[in-house]
């Protein structure tokens, strides 16, 4: 059995980034990757509650996360970002197979930017491999794209549109599907790699400094979704391993 480490109620995988991603690409299963603000986002979102801890593993995004549990229980768990992750996973045997993988974008741009992506690394794919995600209402529902899945059967589902969404997206796709395949909620991770978001260098992944080069970017979103995390060290000392109770009240 891989190692994990429970935090929030959310299995991370505690090892290895080749080894999650290997294993997830053979065996099947759904990775998510929630940031500090979506730790936080647990207490608030039922919906997102529910994504997250159904998975099979989530992958410790958060250096800040990772840095205050170590601090708190004395425990370590290994950082493993996005945009690593998002790296292995385009380099692994499978995804190389012809209509292995459909690729979920959240617009034509970045549909357009991953496909020329995908050709520079040899990578098949053909425009029934790529799905332009509309703009989802609550609950995340749709049919679509289920259809095209369920007729395309892939190995692979990469979900790589944000703000949440990408995991309520796999949760509602994974009960209604008849096999059992990899579904990689990833988020904005894959446009750092097409230049759909700001490019982030290995060694501001390495360092944990992500986070600012995408603050110093874009400081109109990012500032409040990132003050957003300020309840985190909060959640881990009250909560620890336990999902947290759902709050009456967003806070600001």
């Amino acid at each position: 059995m891989p190692s994990t480490e429970q935090i929030l109620g959310v299995r991370f995988f505690n090892g290895p980034a080749i080894e999650i991603v290997d294993l997830v690409s053979r065996t099947g299963g759904m990775v998510v990757a929630p940031a500090a603000p979506s730790m936080v986002n647990l207490r608030y979102d039922k919906d997102y509650r529910d994504a997250v801890a159904a998975a099979e593993f989530a992958i410790a995004d958060s250096g800040w996360m990772v840095l205050l549990w170590k601090i708190l229980t004395g425990r370590r768990l290994t950082r493993i970002s996005g945009f690593a992750y998002t790296k292995l996973l385009l380099e692994h045997e499978t995804v190389r197979n012809a209509d292995a993988v459909i690729w979920i974008v959240p617009s034509p741009s970045a549909r357009d930017k991953l496909v020329d992506l995908l050709r520079l690394r040899k990578i098949p794919v053909a425009d029934a491999n790529v799905y332009v995600a509309p703009r989802y209402a609550r609950p995340v529902r749709d049919e679509t794209l289920l259809d095209r899945i369920r007729h395309q059967r892939p190995a692979h589902i990469v979900i790589a549109v944000g703000g949440g969404v990408q995991d309520k997206l796999g949760h509602y796709l994974k009960p209604r599907l008849d096999y059992k395949p990899a579904i990689h909620c990833i988020g904005a991770a894959l446009g750092f790699l097409t230049g759909d978001q700001i490019a982030i260098p290995d060694w501001a992944d390495r360092f944990y400094l992500g986070w600012l080069l995408r603050l110093l970017a874009r400081p109109h979103i990012f500032i409040p979704r990132f003050w957003r995390a300020r309840e985190l060290p909060w959640l881990l000392i009250k909560y620890g391993e336990k999902l947290p109770r759902v709050a009456r009240s967003i806070p600001n």
